[in-house]
């Protein structure tokens, strides 16, 4: 033993301590958890040459870049500087408070999130089957949170001090001209989803032409209709639809087009070529209904006491709950409830108009006595209340007190295109005029070729 020199110990020392050092981390290796009912996704460190991976495997990976031209030299990042992200997807039922609970994370930092502004609010409220991403550091402190609310916005939270800062990010789509073609046999929609369009440019495309069509009682099967649009492309994916362009509508032989037009002052409307605002000054009918259960006739006889009665409006059937629009802009100048009518609404506009609507199950949040309205804004909900046998809403048309067919009076129209904007409308709407034009052609030629052949 005396004999054991000074060099010998040190060695001894030096090579305890790197056993040490090997078996510390291998035991701290093992140790790692991830939060419960989440996969971990990957690993970033904060070396500046790390990254977070957006859309990692399912593997834990720590993502070290080794500088350029060196391949021997490997980069030993500090435990305490590495972060371990996760992401998890919504379930039906859940909600952020839950969710944090569920991953371990402090209610404290959820209230810190929804405190650090206008976004942090929208987060009361999320989506099953959208993606939550968490980024957390070693010590399980969160220091951020990320949430898309739609294919475009991503919503970011990172951790500052105790609170967070808030950022949302819009990516922009590429927009790229589309034209479809549709000839209807049973429905609107039924057509639409064979040429895969969504009910939502469905809906619009209606919008359109609603004034001057019911597409419950008018479609007819050999109805056709041409229309240009745009579809929104992230990358190679659409992610949905844009703006109509411009459309055609031929019901019962009569051809109906409409363009879009933005005047100087930023106004989005649909004209005719020649200028005429498509918008009427009222809706043929303020509800989606699935049919009319009975028609304006003054010698009708009545369901309930069985007698020839005047019915002066129309019912239009449909669930109970379904949104009742005003046909108009107006006043409301009666808001009531009575045996007969059930709860009711009368709106008048301008001087000489009014409309009425009965039977209400119940009238939307802020309508009373001398509400302003728009047209097409939620006045009521179809109910059966007062003199009903099922749920409808009977839509009654007055002019000067004298009550008219809502379905066959002549409407008057939205203002048109002015004189003075006329040769800026022109230049505007004639090249998609144009277009709609061109692919219609070649669109009938090519169906003409086919049933010739």
């Amino acid at each position: 033993m005396g004999r054991f020199s000074n060099t010998h110990l040190v060695t001894t020392i030096f090579l305890i301590g790197v056993l040490s050092t090997f078996v510390g981390v291998q035991f701290k290796h093992s140790g790692d958890s991830t939060p419960a009912n989440s996969s971990l996704n990957s690993i970033e460190t904060l070396s500046p040459r790390s990254r977070l991976v957006k859309n990692p495997s399912s593997e834990a990976k720590e993502i070290i870049d080794p500088e350029p031209n060196s391949q021997s030299t490997i980069e030993i990042v500090p435990t305490s500087e590495r972060r371990w992200s996760f992401t998890i997807q919504i379930q039906p039922g859940e909600n952020l408070e839950s969710i944090f609970v569920r991953n371990n994370i402090p209610r404290k930092e959820l209230q810190n999130i929804i405190d650090s502004g206008p976004l942090g609010t929208r987060l009361n409220k999320v989506f099953p089957g959208h993606e939550l991403t968490f980024l957390k550091n070693e010590e399980g402190e969160l220091l951020k949170l990320i949430y898309s609310p739609g294919p475009l916005e991503t919503l970011e939270f990172e951790r500052e001090g105790n609170g967070y800062i808030s950022q949302s990010f819009i990516d922009e789509p590429e927009e790229v001209l589309a034209y479809k073609y549709g000839a209807i046999e049973h429905s609107l929609f039924l057509a639409s989803q064979g040429l895969g369009l969504d009910d939502e440019i469905t809906m619009r495309l209606a919008q359109i032409f609603q004034w001057d069509i019911d597409f419950v009682l008018d479609i007819r099967s050999g109805d056709e209709f041409y229309i240009l649009y745009k579809e929104l492309y992230l990358g190679d994916e659409m992610i949905g639809f844009g703006d109509i362009m411009a459309a055609e509508f031929i019901n019962r032989g009569e051809h109906y087009r409409a363009v879009r037009y933005e005047d100087p002052s930023g106004i989005v409307g649909f004209y005719t070529p020649e200028g005429q605002s498509m918008k009427k000054a009222f809706l043929r009918a303020p509800v989606d209904f699935s049919r009319i259960s009975s028609n304006f006739n003054l010698k009708r006889l009545h369901p309930i006491h069985r007698k020839n009665m005047p019915h002066r409006g129309i019912d239009y059937a449909a669930p109970r709950g379904t949104k009742v629009v005003a046909s108009g802009d107006g006043r409301v100048t009666t808001r009531g409830r009575t045996k007969a009518n059930g709860n009711y609404l009368i709106i008048k506009h301008g001087e000489t108009i009014e409309t009425k609507y009965l039977h209400l199950n119940g009238f939307a949040k802020g309508i009373r006595r001398g509400t302003k309205v728009l047209q097409g804004q939620t006045i009521g909900y179809v109910g059966s209340t007062g003199w009903a046998t099922g749920p409808h809403l009977h839509y009654e048309f007055l002019v000067n007190g004298v009550h008219q067919n809502p379905r066959t009076i002549s409407l008057p129209n939205a203002k048109p295109i002015t004189k003075a904007q006329m040769d800026l409308f022109r230049a505007s709407v004639e090249p998609t005029l144009e277009m709609l034009a061109e692919k219609k052609h070649k669109n009938t030629y090519e169906r003409h070729t086919e049933t010739s052949g």
